[in-house]
């Protein structure tokens, strides 16, 4: 489970760990998208201290991306933390589950969290949060089913007609 800033107890523990005597398991780079990455993936087992159930490994993975174009450099570095120990899960195995999260993050979360400006929501109590997830996930894959691209755009496109919405799941019906 890769680790946030919205879970900032577990995430200062991971932080807190001895990483400089952590020796780097995995380097991988890729280029792609105007940009050449660099990811490090260093991995320790953990025995107690971790505020996660049957925490047993810990991952840190410092990506470092160059842009093609400009040059310009940058960095971030993730936390993860899982039960799997090392001779189930290397560390480039978990490097490529995280990076699997990235693009899960990318293709819903993040569609939710900018479209929807979803971590802003006044919903916060009981099912709500949830209810409210579930039905803006199934606006994204009923227009992502009908060929749309830009989530923004035909939010606004059906909102502006109600008979729109209905017309659309029609089409995924047939």
């Amino acid at each position: 489970m890769v680790v946030k800033a919205n879970r900032p107890t577990l995430h200062a523990q991971l932080t807190a760990l001895p990483w400089t005597k952590v020796r780097t398991a995995s380097t991988t780079t890729s280029r792609g998208h105007g940009r050449a990455e660099r990811r490090t993936v260093k991995a320790t087992e953990i025995r107690a201290g971790i505020d996660f159930p049957h925490a047993v490994q810990a991952v840190r993975i410092t990506r470092r991306r160059r842009s093609l174009t400009s040059g310009a450099v940058t960095s971030e570095t993730i936390h993860a933390v899982t039960s799997l120990p090392s001779h189930q899960a290397s560390p480039a195995q978990l490097a490529e589950l995280a990076q699997g999260h990235w693009a899960i993050e990318n293709q819903l979360h993040w569609v939710r969290d900018v479209t929807y400006d979803e971590d802003h929501h006044r919903a916060r109590t009981g099912n709500a949060p949830q209810v409210m997830a579930s039905l803006r996930n199934l606006a994204i894959t009923i227009l992502r089913l009908t060929g749309t691209t830009n989530i923004a755009q035909a939010l606004r496109h059906h909102a502006r007609r109600p008979q729109r919405p209905l017309e659309t799941i029609k089409k995924i019906s047939c």
